[in-house]
């Protein structure tokens, strides 16, 4: 009697139920779960390059007056080369009578001093005086000599010394400060001093200067000009070949170097200069002088800020943007960037990099030159507030660099990554409330627009993990909410990288990322280029272990805000499918359309997330969500859109597995049944595995078996046994075992040949599959319940199930089953706890009815 009420309780049990006594092991509970729940994949997101390569793209929800422009204009009017000269009407206090020594106290600053020599006779003089008199009479008094004051200490006064302006201002284009430089050559050093004499003359301070020689004090300011390699700051400068520290009127070294400078710019710059005025008409001839200019200025130490006669140089310059050769301009630019420009020069020349950039034709030239070092020292060097619109363009070349292979790897191996990251560091310390929050947020999508493209190179991924890319872009995302712009560039350098496991972890690991996600969606439900991302991500991070499953579904309103979007997008589906309709002769699409995209993609995150059991079971009581899932099997066919249905086949399936008194799948369980039948009928395999894994389950039900064996839906699962596929035969076998607990249908299997089938499947799968070798001899079990004879009942297929019994009851059999030791442990206990018991209970039987045959 006992032994019959266990008969009776085994055959009962649903397929996935293992029928033992004892505790599983955690292997044995894996390898059970991965056949009932399993997770969805699904294709990466795709992300079309911006073929324009406009600055924040063609989709930017920014107006136009709010941001920084994608086309301008660069002209020599777009140059600013007072940027180190006094403003106008600028006159200088007179020194005191002693020469002082100043010393900066910063750091990062030289200090330099210039003591004039005067002419020993004041009678000469006057003479050259008046003999130069018409050559600086044009001249205006304040660009005799130009210098900034600059407050010190209390008396100290800190000057920058520049060449006179006047070289640059009364000349036309065509005699402009070339011709003036040949006559300012043959001047010495006497007609030199003349020229400071003469202007503080004019200035009104003539008196205090005469006699007083040694009392005029000037301090060359501004930056170091030693070269800085990307991703480092120098504290120190480099010490000026041609500019040192003088200390007095008789220091004649400080005063051969200031002639050596103007040697050196005699004879190796100006030629250059003058070659770039006469040949405007010859692109070739113009990069070849660029070059030679650069070396030249390389050579002579003159790059950087403290060049006297930087302002000569750049007015050339400039001259020459006006000229539409790209090659010609990737020269200028970079001889200009390093001159270390400000202001409105370094904008333009930061505007003319993108303009260069942008271009994809231009990639070979720009991989063969340092305009890239030049744009890292930029976005490493400048104040980020004081030129925030200058880094906009320069961060935007960068990107626009990134998308070149070579350049990319070059750009990570100078350290681009890290900078990157500390300028966003460096902005999301910027509050809301700062002047600058909304102007560096036109930044911040240029830097994460870069690294967007950057997550695709293993190196760049290796340096983003390294350096806490995860949590910094996390902080951005919550401080940038309101920006849908940046967003979007946010979340999509976060769904690429969640698609690795260390980033996922570490995304997993933001607890407050959950709750930030949930009130995007809610924010910008209706933006799909949002939503897709983040529910992509949502979708890799809870795929991945049981407690992201349960921090997502903990935060508040987290079903509401899913089951919000499922209606929103299955409504907008659903009008775009009968507007499709409408629309006679146009074929179907081959590849999902957005709308269809998010619903593939949401429906995953909730077939993750109902792989835990808590969850799971609460999912499977949202009637509101479990009604959109059975609607979208409803009105969406497989050739219509193959991997939706599929997805919403498998949450369905997983949601089944719970068996609670308020599941509206239970509730829903016939309409469901006749939705399924719809996939079964398909020519896609795996809609129609999908379909009998969820028969499966609902097969448990009397009502369901009923259906099955109204609609003939056993001989399908029958047929599905010749398919030599374990993904197959596994659910087809599971369909067929809750078939035979009922009594009064056991007799199809004979009849549609399935014991033939049955027998075939364990011979095929044997030792290399206990779990369904379990599961056929379970149900040839529930079979053979009331069996008079073995032959009756097994037919010609008896003595083969007996020798297959008898050989896989043998103790060295379940060792042949893997090379792998893992996998042979597994399979060792399950073939021990499962198959054996009731493999040997079922030959025993056979044997027992076989032998009175």
């Amino acid at each position: 009697m006992q032994a019959s009420m266990t008969e009776n309780r085994r055959k009962a049990e649903p397929f996935y139920w293992l029928s033992v006594a004892k505790p599983k092991t955690s292997s044995e509970i894996v390898n059970e779960a991965r056949d009932v729940l399993r997770t969805v994949k699904t294709q990466r997101l795709f992300t079309p390059t911006d073929e324009h390569r406009k600055l924040f793209g063609s989709q930017s929800s920014l107006c136009p007056q709010n941001r920084s422009s994608s086309v301008f204009s660069l002209d020599t009017s777009s140059s600013d080369l007072s940027e180190s000269r006094p403003p106008s009407g600028v006159c200088l206090n007179p020194l005191a009578d002693k020469p002082t020594l100043i010393i900066s106290e910063k750091k990062d600053e030289a200090s330099f001093v210039f003591l004039p020599t005067p002419p020993a006779d004041a009678a000469e003089v006057r003479k050259v005086s008046s003999a130069w008199k018409g050559l600086f009479r044009t001249a205006s008094q304040k660009d005799l000599f130009s210098a900034k004051v600059v407050p010190l200490d209390q008396n100290e006064v800190k000057l920058d010394f520049e060449e006179p302006a006047m070289m640059m201002n009364n000349l036309d284009r065509s005699n402009n400060c070339l011709a003036e430089q040949k006559l300012y050559t043959s001047i010495n050093d006497e007609s030199r001093q003349l020229i400071c004499d003469e202007h503080t003359s004019r200035s009104g301070t003539e008196d205090s200067m005469e006699g007083t020689p040694g009392k005029f004090l000037l301090q060359l300011q501004g930056e170091s000009d030693q070269k800085k390699e990307p991703g480092t700051r120098s504290s120190q400068p480099r010490a000026s070949g041609w500019k040192r520290r003088v200390t007095g009127l008789k220091d004649e070294t400080g005063i051969n170097e200031w002639e050596e400078e103007d040697f050196f710019w005699h004879t190796k710059i100006l030629p250059i200069l003058h070659e770039l005025e006469k040949r405007e008409d010859n692109i070739e001839q113009l990069c070849l002088a660029c070059t030679k200019l650069y070396q030249a200025l390389d050579e002579g130490d003159m790059l950087g800020k403290r060049f006297k006669r930087r302002n000569i140089l750049l007015k050339t310059l400039y001259k020459l943007v006006d000229i539409d050769s790209d090659p010609l301009s990737l020269k200028l630019a970079k001889i200009i960037l390093a001159m270390k420009v400000e202001g409105k020069n370094l904008l333009g020349v930061c505007k003319l990099a993108f303009k260069i950039c942008r271009n994809k034709k231009n990639y070979f030239i720009i991989q063969n030159d340092t305009l890239l070092d030049y744009l890292l020292q930029v976005l490493w060097n400048e104040d980020l507030q004081t030129n925030n619109e200058a880094l906009v363009y320069c961060m935007a070349a960068i990107k626009c660099m990134s998308e070149n292979d070579a350049l990319l790897y070059k750009m990570v191996s100078k350290g681009a990554v890290e900078m990157f990251l500390e300028l966003m560091k460096q902005i999301n310390n910027i509050k809301e409330h700062d002047m600058y929050f909304s102007k560096l947020g036109h930044l911040l999508v240029q830097v994460t627009a870069t690294l967007r493209i950057l997550a695709d190179c293993p190196l760049a991924r290796r340096r983003l993990g390294d350096s806490g890319a995860i949590p910094e872009l996390c902080v951005a995302l919550e401080q940038r909410g309101s920006d849908k712009d940046t967003c979007l560039w946010i979340v999509s350098v976060l769904s690429k990288l969640s698609t690795y496991n260390d980033f996922c972890a570490a995304l997993a690991d933001c607890s407050r990322c959950y709750a930030l996600f949930l009130a995007l969606l809610n924010k910008y439900q209706k933006q799909q280029d949002l939503v897709i991302r983040i529910i992509f991500i949502l979708g890799n991070v809870t795929a991945k272990d049981d407690q992201s499953r349960e921090q997502f579904f903990k935060e508040k309103e987290s079903v509401n805000t899913l089951t919000s979007l499922f209606q929103t997008y299955y409504e907008l589906d659903l009008n775009a499918l009968t507007w499709h309709h409408d629309r006679k002769g146009e074929e179907h699409p081959k590849y999902p359309s957005k709308t269809e995209d998010v619903l593939i993609k949401l429906i995953r995150v909730l077939a993750n997330l109902s792989i835990h059991p808590r969850v799971g079971a609460a999912l499977a009581a949202a009637c509101p969500l479990v009604g959109l899932l059975v609607t979208v099997l409803e009105y969406k066919s497989v050739d219509a859109c193959e991997e939706l249905v599929i997805n919403a086949a498998t949450t369905i399936n997983n949601l089944s597995y719970y068996q609670v008194e308020n599941s509206a799948v239970q509730d829903e369980k016939l309409h469901i049944a006749e939705m399924l039948v719809k996939l079964l009928m398909n020519y896609n395999m795996d809609a129609v595995v999908e379909a009998v894994r969820v028969f499966g389950n609902l097969s448990l039900h009397r009502e369901i078996r009923d259906f099955i064996m109204q609609k003939k839906i056993y001989k399908f699962m029958i047929a599905l046994l010749d398919s030599k596929n374990r993904e197959v035969c596994f659910p087809a076998c599971g369909v067929l075992l809750n078939l035979t607990v009922d009594e009064n249908k056991r007799a199809f299997l004979m009849e549609e040949g399935g014991i033939e089938k049955l027998v075939d499947c364990l011979q095929d799968f044997g030792p290399a599959d206990w779990q369904l070798s379990c599961l056929i001899c379970k149900t040839l079990w529930n079979y053979s319940e009331d069996m008079t004879s073995a032959a009756s009942c097994f037919g010609a297929d008896t003595n083969t199930l007996l020798l297959l019994l008898t050989a896989f009851l043998d103790e060295e059999v379940e060792l042949e089953c893997s090379l792998d030791r893992d996998i042979k442990d597994c399979q060792r206990v399950y073939w021990e706890r499962e198959f054996k018991p009731v493999a040997e209970k079922l030959r025993d039987r056979i044997q027992s009815h076989h032998s009175s045959s």
